[in-house]
């Protein structure tokens, strides 16, 4: 299934920054392919900063 799906999923952002209309779009498009990994990155992080600050493990 995934290698069915994972085709359509690809895009391909030098292409868009190319056909950009104006340089407000390509700000979206960049911000809209980082902000993303960005936000996943940093949930992470809280979770693993949240785990790390257990004080329920401590023996």
């Amino acid at each position: 299934m995934q290698n069915f799906i994972l085709p359509f999923l690809q895009i391909d952002v030098n292409e868009k920054l190319k056909n950009a209309p104006n340089g407000d779009y390509q700000v979206g498009v960049i911000i809209g392919t980082y902000l993303p990994v960005i936000l996943l990155i940093g949930i992470a992080w809280f979770i693993y900063w949240r785990a790390k600050n257990r004080k329920d493990l401590d023996d």
